[in-house]
C-alpha cells in the first residue's frame, strides 16, 4: 500500500513539476550583449527583478580577496545622480524591498515590487551599472562594516572557520580556495582603487543578465530593458583563464582549533558539476545520492548515526551541481556527547561503503526522487526562487532549458547510477577532512552588531 501511494504521489508531483517547467521563458540578448530573461507568472500583481553579473570571488586576484563582496556593498553608496543611501529609500518608498548577494561565481542585485514599478527598478539598476561613484571616504567606512561582518560570520563561528580552512585545503590552485568575504589581511589592505578597478573590469552590460519573473509581459519587459540598459555601451572584458584544479593525489586532513562547545567533522570529495546538461548524468546521480544520505529522518545518515546508533547529534550531506568551477560532495556532522570525531568518521564511512557495495533499493530511489521533486515544486511557488534558479543557471553557463528539464533528468537516474557515482567519486584520494578541536569558549561579551551589516553572501 505504501509503495502504491508513493507512486501515486510521484505521478502527481511530476505532473506539477513539468507543468511549471513548461511555463514560457523568454530569452533575448540586447545589441550591447546584455541578456534578458523573462518568466511570466500571473498569479499575483508583483514581480521580481534581478541583475546578475558574471563576476564573483573566483575572478579575484591574490591580495584582493573579498573585493567582489565589498563592491556589492558600494553599489548602494550612490551614483552621479542618486545620493548615497537613496537607492534603498526610493525602492522602499515605492513599496518594494531590495538586497544583493555575492558568491564564488556571480554577484546579483534584486528588487521585489508591484509590477507597475519595474521601470523604477530598471532605471536605478542601469544607473548604478554605469555611473557608480566610489569615494575613498565612503569606501573606508564600508570596509569597516565588511571586516566586522567577517568577524561576526566567520571569525566568531567555529564551524565557519572549519569550512573556510577546508576549502583552502581541498582546492590547491582553483580560486574557490579563497573565502568569498576575503581574508582579513586583504580587507585591511584594500583600497578604494581596488573596488574602482573591479567595477570597471566587470560591471558592463555584456557581462550581465537581467532576470524578471512575475505578472509581466515579456514584450514590455524587453522594451523597458532596451530603454534603460540598451543604451549602455558594451566594453571589452578581460580574458578568463580556465583555472583547472589539479587532480588530487591523496587524502588531506587538517585539525582546526577554535572556541566551541562541540567537536565537528567536515568531509569533502572532489566531484564533477553540470557542464553539458544533455550528456552529463553523474551530477544528477550525485544529487540523488545526497538525498539518499541526508535531508530527513528516513535518510541513511540521519537514521543510522543519529537515531539508531546515537553517534551524532546532527549529520548532513550536500552537493551543488550548478557552478562555474569544480564541485565538492560534502558530509558534515557533530558527534554526540562522549563520542569522538574518529568514531563518527568511521560511522560515516561505513554508511558510504554500504551504498558503494550494496547500492540502494528501488523503493528508496523512488522516495528520494519524490521528495526532491516535491521540494522543487513547492519552491517554485516563490517568484524570487524562480528568478534565482534562472539567474544561477544562465550565469554559470547553462541554458534555461537545462532548468526546465531538470526534473526529467532526475527522474531518469537509476539505482545502479547512484551506486556507480558513490564508488567512483567518494574515494580517499579525492577526500579532504577537517576536524574541529574545540577550545574553551571566550567568556567576554558578544560583539555588538555594527550598523550596515545587511547584505548576504
Amino acid at each position: 500500500m505504501k509503495q502504491n501511494n508513493m507512486h501515486g504521489m510521484w505521478g502527481m508531483l511530476l505532473a506539477l513539476a513539468l507543468g511549471g517547467a513548461q511555463a514560457v521563458v523568454t530569452d533575448v540578448t540586447l545589441d550591447n550583449g546584455m541578456r534578458v530573461i523573462v518568466q511570466e507568472d500571473h498569479r499575483a500583481p508583483v514581480m521580481v527583478s534581478q541583475v546578475w553579473y558574471r563576476a564573483g570571488s573566483m575572478d579575484e586576484f591574490n591580495g584582493t580577496s573579498g573585493v567582489a563582496h565589498v563592491l556589492e556593498h558600494m553599489m548602494f553608496k550612490g551614483t552621479k545622480t542618486v545620493p548615497p543611501g537613496e537607492f534603498s529609500k526610493r525602492i522602499a518608498a515605492a513599496g518594494g524591498r531590495e538586497n544583493a548577494f555575492t558568491s564564488r561565481d556571480y554577484t546579483a542585485y534584486f528588487q521585489q515590487m508591484q509590477k507597475d514599478r519595474l521601470a523604477l527598478s530598471m532605471q536605478l539598476e542601469a544607473d548604478r551599472m554605469a555611473n557608480l561613484v566610489i569615494s575613498d571616504e565612503l569606501f573606508a567606512k564600508e570596509l569597516q562594516v565588511v571586516m566586522e561582518e567577517r568577524r561576526l560570520r566567520t571569525d566568531d563561528q567555529a564551524q565557519s572557520i572549519v569550512y573556510e580552512r577546508l576549502m583552502a585545503t581541498a582546492y590547491q590552485a582553483h580560486p574557490y580556495r579563497r573565502p568569498i568575504i576575503g581574508w582579513m589581511d586583504d580587507l585591511q589592505n584594500m583600497t578604494g582603487q581596488d573596488a574602482r578597478d573591479w567595477y570597471a573590469r566587470w560591471y558592463a552590460p555584456n557581462n550581465a543578465t537581467l532576470v524578471v519573473a512575475g505578472d509581466v509581459k515579456a514584450d514590455a519587459v524587453i522594451a523597458l530593458a532596451k530603454q534603460y540598459f540598451g543604451v549602455l555601451p558594451a566594453r571589452a572584458l578581460p580574458e578568463r583563464k580556465p583555472q583547472i584544479e589539479p587532480a588530487q593525489v591523496g587524502s588531506k586532513r587538517i585539525v582546526v582549533k577554535a572556541p566551541a562547545q562541540l567537536p565537528y567533522l567536515l568531509m569533502a570529495w572532489h566531484v564533477p558539476t553540470l557542464k553539458d546538461w544533455q550528456q552529463d548524468s553523474e551530477p544528477y546521480a550525485l544529487q540523488i545520492l545526497a538525498g539518499v544520505l541526508s535531508g530527513n529522518d528516513s535518510a541513511r545518515l540521519q537514521k543510522s548515526l543519529v537515531k539508531t546508533q546515537q553517534i551524532a547529534v546532527n549529520v548532513s550531506a550536500g552537493y551543488d551541481a550548478v557552478s562555474r568551477g569544480p564541485g565538492l560532495f560534502m558530509v558534515d556532522a557533530s558527534p554526540a556527547p562522549g563520542k569522538s570525531v574518529a568514531t563518527l568518521e568511521q560511522a560515516v564511512r561505513a554508511e558510504l561503503k554500504r551504498v558503494q557495495q550494496k547500492g540502494i533499493s528501488e523503493a528508496e530511489l523512488a522516495r528520494v526522487k519524490a521528495q526532491m521533486i516535491a521540494a522543487d515544486v513547492y519552491q517554485r511557488d516563490s517568484l524570487f526562487y524562480q528568478a534565482m534558479q534562472l539567474g544561477e543557471y544562465v550565469t554559470t553557463g547553462l541554458p534555461p532549458e537545462a532548468l526546465a528539464r531538470r526534473v526529467d533528468k532526475l527522474r531518469a537516474v537509476t539505482a545502479r547510477e547512484v551506486q556507480a557515482v558513490a564508488r567512483k567519486w567518494l574515494q580517499d584520494d579525492r577526500l579532504s577532512v577537517a576536524e574541529l578541536d574545540p577550545q574553551p569558549l571566550n567568556t567576554k561579551a558578544a560583539r555588538a552588531a555594527v550598523a550596515g551589516v545587511r547584505h548576504v553572501n
